[in-house]
């Protein structure tokens, strides 16, 4: 039988093998064991850096899809309302039709949130049946550049030389640390997702768009999703807990960086921002005075000179004037 996702896969597995055997290369160069735990954890690090770098575009679009979709969330709102109680077929394709035309006429689309998102499930999914062929196969090379001793290498390292990275919750062999490691990464994991997602519901938002259904229910998922890392982190190895963790705080401080500089209008970090840069006007004010203006320094008064010529007299003259004054 075919292996269709195996198919899929195959060309996401040899971009993740070549990566992570560039920077385990690099890491090995500068003298870290290259057997050990860590330096597969820090070749995974690198791998999260060079796939959320490439996938910076797409979580451009999605904050600026969510925004709008804040944004248009009363006019959605109006929409359900005309044709609320109404089930039949035409009302049903009319409030289809309007929903529609309102997101190509705003340019929005439901579905831009979850780009980065599903762009980064197959590099997930590639990376966990990387390292579980490397754990179940060590001697059989990968599709790429990991070569049988490299994938031995990562399929029996260890962190702190005793914690398996292709270890998970469930299948923990009976060492306490994959148990502890496994729980903290979940946590991790939880934590992030939930403050990434507060970032937005709790600073991002208009005051228009908090009194909208759609940000009650957004809301209500703000609760929900961090909870499927805890069902479902326990059926990942240690080494996939780890790029899933770098890969949520990497959304973390980028969210962070895009909501300080380009907030949604009206909302409470956009308010935020405006204090700053009042605040950094005023300091500049103080500092060195209003831009563009130049202070001018009033000069000292001049002595007046007398330039008037004086005139020649005569002896006869002088005479005169001399008895007169007397």
């Amino acid at each position: 039988m075919v292996d269709l996702f195996g198919i899929v896969l195959w060309p996401f597995k040899w971009v993740i093998e070549a990566i992570l055997v560039a920077f385990h290369s690099g890491w090995t160069a500068i003298g870290l064991d290259p057997d050990a735990g860590i330096t597969w954890v820090l070749s995974i690090l690198g791998l999260v850096l060079v796939v959320r770098a490439a996938l910076i575009p797409l979580f451009v679009r999605q904050i600026k899809s969510q925004r709008k979709m804040m944004e248009i969330a009363p006019q959605l709102k109006k929409i359900q309302e005309k044709y609320k109680g109404k089930r039949d077929q035409f009302s049903r394709e009319a409030m289809s039709r309007e929903t529609m035309e309102l997101y190509k006429r705003t340019g929005t689309s439901p579905f831009a949130s979850c780009l980065p998102l599903l762009a980064q499930m197959p590099i997930f999914f590639s990376l966990f049946q990387v390292l579980d062929n490397a754990q179940k196969h060590p001697e059989a090379a990968g599709v790429g550049l990991l070569t049988a001793p490299l994938a031995h290498s990562f399929g029996t390292a260890k962190l702190f030389g005793i914690a398996p990275l292709s270890a998970t919750l469930t299948a923990n062999q009976g060492i306490p640390l994959v148990t502890v490691i496994g729980v903290l990464m979940i946590a991790l994991m939880t934590a992030s997702q939930f403050i990434t997602q507060l970032q937005i519901m709790s600073k991002n938002v208009s005051p228009e768009t908090m009194a909208s259904p759609m940000y009650r229910q957004q809301k209500m998922l703000l609760y929900v999703l961090p909870l499927v890392f805890i069902f479902s982190g326990i059926a990942f190895p240690l080494g996939v807990m780890f790029y899933w963790v770098f890969s949520n705080l990497w959304t973390m401080g980028q969210q962070f960086i895009v909501i300080r500089n380009s907030p949604t209008p009206g909302s409470e970090a956009a308010k935020a921002r405006e204090a700053r840069l009042a605040k950094k006007a005023a300091r500049k004010k103080q500092v060195g005075g209003e831009p563009g203006t130049t202070t001018q320094i009033e000069a000292a008064p001049t002595p007046r000179v007398n330039t008037q010529r004086n005139q020649p007299v005569g002896k006869n003259r002088a005479k005169r004037t001399g008895e007169r004054r007397a």
